[in-house]
C-alpha cells in the first residue's frame, strides 16, 4: 500500500457524454483542464462541435455502452489519441417508464443490460489497463436518489443503480489505495428522466426537498470534478445531491 494520495486524473472517459448530465461532465471537466473522451449511442452536435474545437483535449465517438467490442475499441483510441485513461464517469444509463408488473421481460433485460451490467464491464476493462501498469486512478458511478428512495415505475432503474452503489462500496475494498472509486446520485432533474413522474409527483418532490427546487446538472458537476481531481481520502462513498429531499 501506498502512503501517498491518488493523484487527480488527467484523461477521463465518460460514458453517455452526448447530452443532458454527462454533456455537462464533459464541458465541465474540459474545462478544469483535463483531456475527456465521451461516447454515446449517438454523437449530438453539441459534443462534436466540442471535440472539433478542442481536437487535442476531446475525443468523441458513437457507441452502444452495451457493445463491448466497440467499447473496448473505444479505449484503445483513446489512448493512442490522449493518453492512457487514469479517470472514469459511468453515466450512460437508460430511464423507465412503467409499473413493474407492466415492464416487459425484455425491456427489463435492457436496463440491467445498459445500467449494470455495462459500466460493471466497463469499469473491469478501465481497471485491467490501469493496474496492469501499476497506475492509480479515479471511478465516479452517477447513481440516483431512485437507489435510496422508492418511486412508482422505477422498480428495474431503482435496483440498477442500487447495484451500482453496493457494487462500488465492495470494488472500494477490492482496490484499497490503487483506485479511488464513489457514487453521485443526483435527485431529480427536470428532463426527460423524470417525465415518466408526471407533474404532480414532481410537485410533491419539490415541496419536500429542503431547497426548493429540482437539481440541476450545475449542481452535480463540482462533486463529479472533487472526486475525480481533488486531494481527497472519499473512498466506496455514494454522495447525494438532492437538495435534501432524503431527509
Amino acid at each position: 500500500m501506498s502512503d501517498s494520495p491518488v493523484p487527480a486524473a488527467s484523461v477521463v472517459l465518460v460514458s453517455g457524454g452526448s447530452r443532458g448530465l454527462g454533456l455537462s461532465i464533459v464541458e465541465d471537466l474540459v474545462a478544469a483542464g483535463l483531456k475527456v473522451a465521451a461516447f454515446a449511442r449517438t454523437v449530438t452536435p453539441e459534443l462534436a462541435k466540442l471535440a472539433d474545437t478542442e481536437p487535442d483535449t476531446v475525443l468523441a465517438g458513437s457507441v452502444d455502452v452495451t457493445d463491448l467490442a466497440a467499447v473496448t475499441a473505444f479505449v484503445r483510441r483513446t489512448e493512442s489519441t490522449l493518453g492512457p485513461i487514469d479517470g472514469l464517469v459511468n453515466n450512460a444509463a437508460i430511464g423507465q417508464d412503467s409499473l413493474h408488473v407492466h415492464t416487459a421481460p425484455d425491456a427489463l433485460a435492457r436496463l440491467i443490460e445498459t445500467n449494470l451490467t455495462a459500466p460493471l464491464l466497463l469499469t473491469r476493462l478501465v481497471l485491467r489497463r490501469l493496474l496492469a501498469t501499476s497506475r492509480r486512478g479515479r471511478i465516479v458511478n452517477v447513481t440516483s436518489i431512485c437507489a435510496q428512495r422508492g418511486f412508482p415505475g422505477l422498480a428495474a432503474y431503482s435496483a440498477t443503480k442500487g447495484g451500482m452503489e453496493a457494487a462500488t462500496r465492495s470494488l472500494a475494498r477490492e482496490l484499497r489505495d490503487r483506485a479511488l472509486i464513489n457514487c453521485v446520485a443526483p435527485g431529480f432533474f427536470a428532463s426527460e428522466m423524470s417525465a415518466v413522474l408526471g407533474s404532480t409527483q414532481l410537485d410533491q418532490i419539490v415541496r419536500r426537498t429542503s431547497t426548493g427546487r429540482l437539481t440541476e446538472p450545475v449542481d452535480v458537476l463540482p462533486v463529479v470534478r472533487m472526486l475525480l481531481t481533488a486531494d481527497t481520502n472519499i473512498h466506496g462513498q455514494v454522495l447525494t445531491v438532492d437538495g435534501g429531499s432524503n431527509t
